[in-house]
């Protein structure tokens, strides 16, 4: 069968490098004893050094051609390729409801969307590795103070310790992206409880990193609506004078209860609308979205 043509509508970016591949794939050993879920195979580049690893391997591309190719150059894997959308997967489903390792060779554009559904299924997913773009991948491994910190550096360091392994160049890919990659690793933390509503979190980093720029005493307000404004003591906290760079996960989940217990006696029973910015994933001005390879 003939190779697979990379598709702009996939985001589709083909490794060519078997090095590379090697080593991305060797990640997922750090838990040896789980199966392994590898999103996006393409044509089996990481696919060839991952399911002959003695664990249980499944794999889910959503492009037809990709799975036909898979099928005939993989004959010993067709039961366990899934040609389907893991964005909308019930990941409950692929392993019977064990835990998996979850790897791949991922999408730029929708990298963000994975990793919202992999804190979704956290108690599933103790450990996730793959390459992305660079970009993202700092983002995701960056620490308080630093202009790379944001949305995606919050919401999954506070579940998940995270490495960035190493920089992939952009001339082993067909056909190559504009930007560098990167492969990361992230390995659920001991915390089973952040000690505040989970929901409120992450409306409150989503809020707050919407005006990146802004001090949270002003950023804050738009939680509360116009007829039920918050105390002005409350935005005398010491917090209030910081911007959301600033903050580590556990003053996050501290503001969080801050602004929960103002809530609760604002009699505010519903919180109004928050739009879309750049610092959010979802939004087509997000940093990596605007630069699609």
């Amino acid at each position: 069968m003939k190779q697979v043509r990379p598709k702009k509508n996939l985001g589709q970016h083909f490794l060519t490098d078997l090095g590379i591949a090697r080593r991305i794939a060797d990640t997922v050993d750090a838990y040896p004893e789980i199966p392994v879920l590898e999103i996006g195979p393409g044509m089996g580049v990481m696919t060839q050094f991952l399911y002959p690893k003695d664990r249980e391997f499944k794999c889910v591309e959503i492009d037809t051609e990709s799975v036909a190719y898979l099928n005939e150059n993989f004959p010993r894997l067709r039961d366990n390729i899934i040609g389907a959308d893991f964005l909308r997967m019930d990941l409950n489903e692929v392993f019977g409801g064990r835990q998996f390792v979850l790897t791949g060779n991922y999408p730029y554009d929708i990298s963000s969307q994975i990793f919202f559904k992999m804190l979704d299924n956290k108690e599933l997913i103790p450990c996730c590795t793959g390459m992305i773009q660079r970009e993202v991948a700092l983002r995701i491994a960056s620490e308080p103070g630093n202009k790379a910190y944001g949305i995606l550096s919050v919401l999954i360091q506070a579940w998940y310790d995270t490495e960035y392994l190493f920089t992939v160049d952009e001339h082993v890919f067909n056909p190559p992206p504009k930007v560098k990659s990167a492969v990361i690793r992230m390995t659920r933390n001991k915390v089973t409880d952040l000690g505040c509503d989970e929901a409120l979190f992450k409306r409150v980093v989503k809020t707050t990193f919407n005006q990146r720029r802004k001090m949270l005493r002003v950023s804050l307000r738009q939680i509360f609506n116009g007829d039920n404004a918050a105390r002005p003591e409350f935005f005398e906290h010491e917090l209030m004078t910081k911007r959301p760079e600033q903050l580590t996960v556990q003053q996050f989940v501290e503001l969080t209860n801050l602004v929960e217990k103002e809530l609760a006696g604002s009699n505010s029973p519903e919180l109004p609308e928050i739009p879309e910015c750049p610092e959010s994933p979802d939004c087509p001005e997000y940093p990596e979205n605007k630069k699609k390879p």
